[in-house]
């Protein structure tokens, strides 16, 4: 059955192309991780609850200047959404491959590089540190399109979100400014 699966979008590819011209430019591919580490007040749990739902409190980039609504569905297949508008128009930025409240969430997608083919994992794992606080540690693992500076700029970007954003937020209830 697999193969004749095979050979029929073969000749549906032959047969759909035949004719058709493209432009056909090569891409050059790049690989990067990045990796980042905190302790914040809180339980694991409590920590985690943060990190999902709505994120707009803490999260300042955005393709929208005011997005109606933006967050992360923690379960499998959930999402980590920006709604533009009251009508749904918006973005989806990665797709939830693993939530475990107060242990570890995961999701898929290209984030800020929208439109390009680049996928990256990115994994949070949550520790508890004594009674009260929480080892937070963000693993990004990225392929695709090379784009130069990419992995500084991800770097930075999440270097920004975790320690200027999310653990003042945490610390303080900072809200969005």
């Amino acid at each position: 059955m697999w193969m004749r699966c095979v050979v029929s979008l073969g000749s549906i590819l032959v047969l759909g192309f035949a004719g058709a011209s493209a432009d056909h430019q090569p891409l050059e591919c790049m690989a990067f991780s990045v990796g980042h580490e905190l302790t914040l007040p809180g339980t694991p749990v409590e920590i985690y609850d943060k990190l999902t739902g709505d994120l707009s409190p803490w999260w300042d980039h955005t393709f929208s200047p005011s997005p109606r609504r933006f967050f992360i569905d923690p379960q499998p297949g959930g999402g980590f959404y920006e709604i533009f508008d009251e009508t749904g128009d918006g973005v989806e930025h990665a797709t939830v491959i693993w939530a475990e409240r107060g242990v570890r969430l995961r999701f898929e997608g290209p984030l800020g590089f929208s439109g390009r083919a680049v996928t990256m994992v990115h994994t949070y794992d949550l520790a508890a540190v004594g009674k009260d606080s929480t080892r937070l540690s963000l693993a990004v693992r990225a392929s695709g399109e090379a784009i130069d500076g990419a992995a500084e700029a991800v770097d930075a970007v999440w270097r920004h979100f975790l320690f200027d954003r999310f653990k003042p937020y945490v610390e303080a209830g900072r809200v969005r400014d």
